[in-house]
């Protein structure tokens, strides 16, 4: 067993090898405080052929023996991956994936799992640090290591690993991830954060990972095994080189043809004009190394034109921003919707606003939880003009997780505005940055529906190409420029500031002054684009739709809310059942009712303000006729309090019977006569002539 510590932040991070799980190629016991992730790393024992990519799956889960639980629900083990081991998954996944050699050739997984945690110090940082020590120590060939470390602004300080507390007190929550020469991934929210901080942050945190760096080394130093070899570089085909010259210019004039469609017809066109003139030279054989010279040339092309000429392949500059078009109300019943085009990327957004009752209840190893706010991303296929399967996978939650970071920092607190709130994004077009169009989009539907958001929030994909001697920073990016480019740095915010972030480079690692420049750069492009939007909408609608649930909330105090529920929910139920509403009762007294129709949610209140008002005499009431006896009948006055009228107190003259008089359920004006000593209330009838009721204030039941 070998076995390295230091200290993160304010606790010792402790990395372990030799111990556990000792099959595996690499595995890495790392804790930290009370949490403890134990990562492995195996790679397949035989290269696999015609791969142009790296063969990586990462899956971290997490056990909720971790934290001394048994799964709710009905099966009583871990199942499918919930978004959050989703989310950690692809942290961990997107800073290391750059830095394996494509070279190698050979399947790769790497599984991090929580096995402990004290749910004070979040264990996803620890899953990235082992997940990479597990990694680098073993055989397999990576050209790391890299480190990770949670940056957190509370208080006016920047803190280095912050606890859960500290998280949530917080207006910057920032993860880095990166090597020795640079960052490698960023992913964060913030409330409005200045481009400066953030980049402050970055720099914190870069600094801690040059030490998480040298330790995960100095056990590579102790533990480590001799790297696999690499496979013989093939020989390629002479005719390649020839092939390539021939189809350059032609590539390049159908590199610029306008229109997604029409730039992929042109290319296809060239493709299958050049491999009709070399049809005599591809064989079986070599046919696998023919598509990767057009993607070559494809490549080469847009790279050159765009630091050489800074023409980009749709015409634009680095720092234009395509056509945007705003639509709001585009759906007839829903609560809220918008449609936003930017180019050929359009996402329409659908907000619903829902009850208590359709809170997300999150049942994980960091404690029990619920969730007010919900933000679904779709993107099927249709939207790229492909056919394949309709589902939920890895990119569209966190393509999701990413735009409802970015909404969350300007919704209104619970108690000003006490919906639950649902967003579904419908990706009905894609061609670059379809998760910042779900951000726009999103902000669009929400002022729609009449949801008091602090500012709008728009969002914007930044690119880079980056070559030796020069880098461009792009704006606004293509799907091609992201396929053949270096980053995708997505900012989403507001006019004042930043509130989410997500960077990944397919490079070892990207300079200061380049995120600098993108920051800058997106700032204006963000700014252009809520110009656009705020043409459209750019203050929440005055009232909600008609279709959407009234809420009323009303305080009362704490000690009478036994009276409020009766026995065994008797009181409650009965008036719900009454006004046809929905009422949830907190122990702080915090009353909540919520009803599709805006005057029964208003009796109900009544109602139950009712309950709590003391009868006084003299005064006059709205009442209901519960019950008839031969001397009276027993009238509520107010809900659940109800007095006898006697049969001499229902007209001036002599009635023979009740039911001359009352009917069962008749609504009556009552005026209580008197509360003898045992708190029984007389009543009397309001008579038609009777002037002193119009004095009175009547308290409606």
């Amino acid at each position: 067993m070998h076995k390295v510590s230091f200290t993160l932040g304010e606790q010792e991070l402790v990395l372990e090898t030799g111990r556990m799980a000792k099959q595996a190629n690499g595995s890495v016991y790392a804790t930290y405080g009370g949490s403890a992730v134990l990562a492995t790393a195996c790679c397949g024992s035989k290269t696999v052929e015609d791969l142009d990519y790296v063969p990586l799956t990462v899956e971290y889960n997490e056990k909720y023996y971790a934290a001394g639980k048994i799964p709710g629900g009905f099966l009583k083990r871990e199942a499918r991956p919930k978004d959050k081991e989703i989310l950690v998954s692809r942290l961990i996944d997107r800073p290391m994936r750059p830095l394996f050699y494509k070279e190698f050739k050979r399947d790769l997984q790497v599984v991090p799992t929580t096995i402990s945690t004290d749910q004070v110090n979040p264990p996803d940082i620890l899953g990235i640090i082992a997940a990479s020590a597990a990694v680098h120590v073993p055989d397999i060939r990576f050209d790391g290591p890299i480190g990770a470390v949670r940056v957190c602004y509370v208080d006016n300080a920047l803190v280095v690993n912050p606890t859960f507390e500290q998280i949530a007190k917080g207006t910057l929550e920032i993860i880095v991830a990166g090597t020795r020469e640079g960052v490698t991934m960023v992913e964060g929210g913030a409330k409005e954060v200045s481009e400066e901080l953030l980049l402050e942050a970055i720099d914190l945190g870069h600094k801690a990972i040059l030490e998480i760096c040298d330790a995960i080394d100095k056990l590579r130093s102790i533990a480590g095994k001799e790297k696999l070899p690499l496979p013989p570089v093939q020989q390629l085909p002479s005719f390649l080189s020839d092939m390539e010259t021939y189809a350059y210019p032609k590539m390049k004039t159908a590199c610029f043809v306008k229109g997604k469609s029409e730039r992929r017809e042109a290319l296809s066109a060239v493709k299958q004009e050049t491999l009709t003139a070399f049809a005599e030279h591809i064989t079986e054989e070599n046919e696998k190394y023919v598509e990767a010279v057009f993607e070559n040339i494809e490549q080469k092309v847009l790279r050159r034109s765009i630091v050489e000429d800074n023409l980009r392949v749709d015409g634009r500059t680095t720092e234009d921003i395509r056509n945007i078009t705003c639509e709001i109300k585009v759906l007839p019943r829903v609560h809220g919707s918008a449609l936003f085009t930017r180019g050929e990327t359009q996402a329409l957004a659908v907000a619903t606003l829902g009850t208590v009752y359709d809170e997300q209840i999150m049942d994980d190893i960091d404690g029990d939880k619920r969730e007010n706010f919900m933000l679904h991303y779709n993107f099927p296929p249709f939207s790229v003009g492909e056919t394949g399967r309709l589902g939920t996978g890895r990119r569209e939650i966190g393509h999701g997780h990413l735009a409802q970071r970015a909404i969350q920092a300007v919704l209104p607190a619970k108690h000003e505005f006490p919906y639950t709130l649902r967003i579904v994004s419908e990706v009905l077009e894609s061609n670059g940055s379809s998760s910042m169009a779900t951000v726009c989009g999103s902000s669009l539907a929400l002022q729609s529906a009449g949801v008091p958001i602090r500012k709008p929030v728009a969002g914007i994909a930044m690119g880079l190409i980056q070559e030796p001697d020069q880098a461009a920073v792009l704006s606004d990016i293509l799907g091609e420029e992201d396929h053949l480019g270096d980053m995708d740095f997505k900012v989403a915010g507001t006019e004042d500031g930043i509130t989410a972030f997500q960077m990944d480079i397919k490079i070892k690692s990207v300079s200061r002054d380049v995120m600098t420049k993108a920051l800058e750069q997106a700032r204006k492009g963000r700014l252009h684009i809520l110009g656009i939007m705020n043409q459209t909408i750019n203050t929440p609608s005055d009232d909600i739709s008609e279709y959407a649930p009234r809420i009323l909330r009303f305080q009362v105090d704490p000690e009478k809310i036994g009276t409020l529920i009766g026995p065994s929910g008797k009181t409650i139920k009965g008036i719900n059942e009454r006004f046809g509403v929905d009422t949830n009762i907190d122990n702080d007294g915090s009353i909540t009712v919520y009803s599709k129709n805006a005057a029964k949610a208003i009796e109900a209140k009544e109602a139950f303000l009712g309950l709590l008002q003391e009868p006084e005499i003299g005064r006059v009431y709205s009442g209901v006729v519960k019950r008839i006896v031969d001397f009276g009948a027993f009238i509520e006055f107010l809900p659940g309090k109800d007095g006898l009228c006697h049969i001499s107190k229902m007209a001036k003259t002599r009635v023979n019977q009740v039911s001359d008089v009352l009917q069962l359920n008749q609504e009556v004006q009552v005026r209580i006569v008197e509360i003898d000593k045992m708190g029984r209330v007389n009543l009397s009838l309001v008579l038609p002539d009777d002037d002193s009721a119009t004095r009175n204030t009547p308290r409606s039941s």
